[in-house]
């Protein structure tokens, strides 16, 4: 499939900005059960300690962290459903650009900056200051302009490339979910 070009990717951002900035729908539950693999899930369980439960990220090597464990600021990662269909340009894809939930929700740090909780079906998940942006595999999937997309001034600013989470509270999440920030948190 030919990746899009700068300007088909300029044309369809409108509608990626379109997205709920309060009540949204978890689209897509992927883990990643070893290094380049995916699993598209019907339903999946969030915990504090591991993340999604099947994903690989608590057996994961980190340059962030000082002994190289798992970073727990980067235990999941959300991308928008909307900015997601545009690059990857049908659904089958959308898992080669490697985040666990997918989400038609507004990421962007002025919607909900760090420290912000989410409610995701039964859990919670908390967003973090750790920045998540788009990497030479994602250019290898889905094209230059398209890391230059989710990479650009607006692109940073909505965070289409995703943003990195924590569970902060367990629990069941399957597609159809609402995604809702929590109150008084």
């Amino acid at each position: 499939m030919e990746p899009l070009t700068e300007a088909e990717l300029d044309a369809g951002v409108d509608h990626v900005l379109a997205s709920p900035l309060d009540d949204g729908v978890l689209e897509l539950v992927v883990a990643r059960p070893g290094m380049g693999e995916r699993s598209v899930l019907e339903k999946g369980e969030l915990d504090p300690d591991v993340g999604l439960i099947g994903d690989s990220w608590v057996d994961r090597f980190s340059r962030h962290t000082s002994d190289g464990s798992p970073n727990p600021v980067m235990q999941l990662t959300l991308m928008n459903a909307r900015a997601v269909a545009l690059v990857a340009q049908t659904r089958d894809r959308w898992p080669l650009a490697g985040d666990q939930l997918y989400v038609d929700f507004e990421l962007g740090y002025e919607n909900i900056p760090a420290g912000t909780q989410l409610e995701i079906g039964a859990a919670v998940v908390e967003i973090t200051d750790a920045p998540h942006t788009g990497c030479a595999k994602f250019a290898d999937r889905f094209g230059m302009d398209a890391a230059r997309f989710v990479n650009s001034p607006v692109g940073r600013e909505h965070n289409l490339r995703g943003v990195n989470a924590r569970v902060i509270s367990g629990g069941v999440i399957r597609p159809g979910d609402r995604v809702r920030k929590v109150t008084g948190a």
